[in-house]
């Protein structure tokens, strides 16, 4: 679960009115995954994580956000997410030290296992009890999702409800 929310998460307000991207560079890509990789390879994490946050805005109907333009249809997240879990097929592999055993090893590279992970992480946990508690953040300017630990818990971070306080406050005051 932290896996899926950490990946969608590389996405965030910058502070300014736009989206931070932790990994809209190869040195951003490399610093977050520990992978050292290709510009493909980048941009192939990337469009899986646009289409795992499509499926957390949907699964937590996260209206008009800042990051809607990024978001895809629902059939198009989903292939791209089931397609990059289905990129590392086991191959069986028989050991024989004092009995013959079986062990399963991953068939491919160090880029589809990095992609197949992820993608398993947010279908482990879209598919999983857990996905009934997450949340998009209402905060303003907030294009976080976080898992509702606490009934009275509203915002992602405790800077969230502080902002969302603030806005009110500011809003009420002028209105009068």
């Amino acid at each position: 679960m932290a896996l899926a929310l950490e990946f969608a998460g590389t996405v965030r307000h910058d502070g300014h009115g736009g989206l931070a991207d932790d990994l809209a560079t190869q040195e951003g890509f490399t610093a977050w995954t520990g992978v050292r990789a290709d510009e493909a390879l980048r941009q192939r994490a990337v469009e899986l994580r646009w289409a795992v946050r499509s499926l957390f805005a949907r699964a937590a109907q996260a209206h008009e956000r800042l990051d809607a333009p990024h978001l895809m249809d629902v059939e198009r997240a989903l292939r791209i997410v089931n397609e990059a879990a289905a990129r590392v097929p086991r191959a069986a592999r028989l050991e024989w030290d004092e009995q013959p055993r079986l062990r399963y090893v991953d068939a491919a590279d160090d880029g589809d296992r990095l992609l197949a992970t992820l993608a398993t992480a947010a279908i482990e946990f879209l598919a999983g009890g857990t996905r009934a508690d997450l949340r998009a953040c209402p905060g303003p300017r907030c294009v976080r999702y976080f898992v509702k630990a606490h009934p009275r818990q509203e915002w992602c971070k405790p800077s969230c409800g502080n902002r969302a306080r603030v806005s009110r406050h500011y809003h009420r005051g002028r209105d009068s």
